[in-house]
């Protein structure tokens, strides 16, 4: 413990070692430093230097001037962008197809944890587990094309069977009612392998004493994963799924991008591919960062809301 002079400061010599171990304290973690530092420098580059180009949305811009050599108009675009036919059609379709995938991501994956914790089998559990895990790693430009052959309502196996039963042959991804059904469900099956693992995480942290209690009381098995396993995870589902409130205006781009078509965008089409189409395809750099401005305002609301509400009902706090 580092002694004070007579008049309560530092000596020279106490300040002199004090930078010493400072230094060898910086010296020990520079290679945790020396690896941190390209995502460091990445985020700062993508995340907070295209910050400085969010000004676009309040000007009438164009691109051989410059953010410097475009004119300002205020709030036109955002005049414009909600007063466009499809705007607000397509926020709805965000937030149906957001939401959707939010609720499944939370059930099926609680329901199959619930269920493998069932499994008395290590190695059938773990086999299972690896199986269902699998789907998250692939990438969704491999999975669309997957799932274009197995959906195809000639040749696609799913119609195959559908026409097998008597039905007729459904278009899945060129239908406006089964589009955003198909991106849910395939979403849904994408992910809720990765989240089963962390509600089985959850699960290994129940107190055994509470089954054997319950079993000495009577319970069945339904009976213990009502009172005693549901309870046990009930705040960890309550923190997931307040959490992904945050993404509600997220529907999924790099599914939708690769599945969709003008065909079903009265359905289909979500905030990230409209901008995409603004910008990219279109051209309008103004309106596209318009609605990205759009999107990040009220991304961030969600994500404030929901760190509060994560705070207020499961004891989540960022400090």
């Amino acid at each position: 413990m580092t002694t004070l002079s007579k008049k309560g400061k530092l000596t020279a010599d106490q300040k002199s070692l004090a930078r010493a171990k400072q230094w060898d304290k910086f010296k020990r973690e520079l290679p945790l430093y020396a690896m941190i530092m390209p995502a460091f420098i990445l985020v700062a580059i993508f995340s907070y230097g295209s910050m400085v180009f969010t000004v676009i949305a309040f000007q009438r811009f164009v691109p051989t001037g410059g953010i410097f050599g475009s004119e300002f108009i205020g709030f036109q675009n955002f005049t414009t962008l909600f007063n466009m036919p499809t705007f607000w059609p397509m926020i709805r379709n965000t937030i149906i197809i957001a939401f959707s995938k939010m609720v499944g991501l939370v059930i099926v994956p609680v329901t199959f944890a619930l269920l493998l914790n069932e499994v008395k089998s290590t190695f059938a559990k773990r086999g299972v587990q690896t199986l269902v895990y699998l789907p998250h790693f692939i990438s969704w430009i491999i999975l669309a094309g997957i799932f274009r052959d197995i959906l195809s309502p000639s040749t696609g196996i799913v119609n195959l069977m559908i026409t097998g039963l008597g039905f007729d042959p459904i278009f899945f991804l060129g239908d406006q009612t089964w589009f955003p059904i198909t991106m849910i469900v395939t979403d849904i099956w994408k992910g809720f392998g990765f989240g089963s693992v962390i509600y089985l995480a959850g699960l290994t942290g129940i107190d055994p004493a509470l089954y054997e209690a319950a079993v000495i009381d009577g319970a069945n098995r339904w009976k213990q994963t009502l009172h005693v396993t549901l309870p046990g995870i009930t705040s960890l589902i309550v923190l997931l799924s307040v959490l992904s409130m945050s993404n509600i205006l997220n529907g999924g781009f790099d599914q939708i991008v690769n599945l969709y078509a003008p065909v079903v965008f009265a359905t289909g089409d979500i905030l990230d591919t409209f901008i995409f189409r603004l910008g990219i395809e279109n051209a309008q750099f103004a309106l596209a960062t318009t609605a990205g401005l759009f999107r990040s305002g009220i991304s961030l609301i969600f994500v404030v809301v929901s760190y509060y509400l994560a705070d207020r009902f499961a004891g989540y706090r960022i400090y």
